[in-house]
């Protein structure tokens, strides 16, 4: 659903993707330092207690967007000096699924979220991508199909956890409309495929 939203913003960090490839960053480099840092935001969910929350949610929360930032930058890196790769995006959406596990471990591990709740959004979020990634190989587009992409789930996680600073169950709400959401996705991309298999069979 920000896919879209996304192409304008990535328009916007080009300064940005300069100065990366000034300094020597690759889009593969900077797929990494995010990966590290969506890392140590699940290690600091998982330090996060209801006595010792505010200061935690807040550094996670940080460590989380800053993560998201990477994700869109090494995109970025790659159309615009002529860096895409097969393996570059292979590396990306692997780490990014890693990623995904480690955060929602991270809220399980601190009993931010109730176990069932994490594991629904973890199993939905990452049949999210399989379901993109099954597509793709029948040759159907999926990419803005699905009202709860990895840019939406993040921004959701890290909209529920700025909220829990005040009242922590917001945090398992969050994680829990992560889990619907993504859940709608899935069934709504299976929608998209099942229609555009059929319109190929006519």
């Amino acid at each position: 659903m920000l896919t879209k939203l996304k192409q304008k913003v990535q328009q916007l960090l080009s300064t940005e993707a300069t100065a990366a490839h000034k300094v020597g960053l690759t889009p593969n480099s900077v797929t990494v330092f995010g990966f590290i840092l969506s890392f140590l935001a699940a290690s600091v969910y998982a330090l996060v207690t209801t006595y010792s929350r505010s200061y935690l949610l807040l550094i996670a929360v940080i460590l989380l967007m800053a993560s998201g930032f990477c994700d869109t930058l090494d995109g970025i890196l790659a159309r615009t000096y002529n860096q895409a790769s097969a393996f570059g995006g292979f590396l990306d959406s692997l780490l990014d699924r890693y990623a995904d596990a480690f955060m929602f471990a991270g809220t399980i591990v601190s009993g931010a979220c109730n176990l069932f709740v994490g594991l629904a959004a973890l199993a939905s979020s990452l049949m999210v991508s399989y379901s993109r990634a099954r597509a793709e190989a029948a040759g159907i587009k999926m990419e803005s199909i699905g009202i709860a992409e990895r840019p939406e789930r993040i921004i959701l996680l890290a909209a529920s956890s700025l909220a829990a600073i005040i009242w922590f169950p917001a945090l398992n709400i969050g994680v829990l409309i992560i889990a619907v959401l993504a859940t709608v996705t899935v069934i709504q991309r299976g929608l998209h495929v099942h229609k555009s298999l059929r319109g190929r069979s006519v």
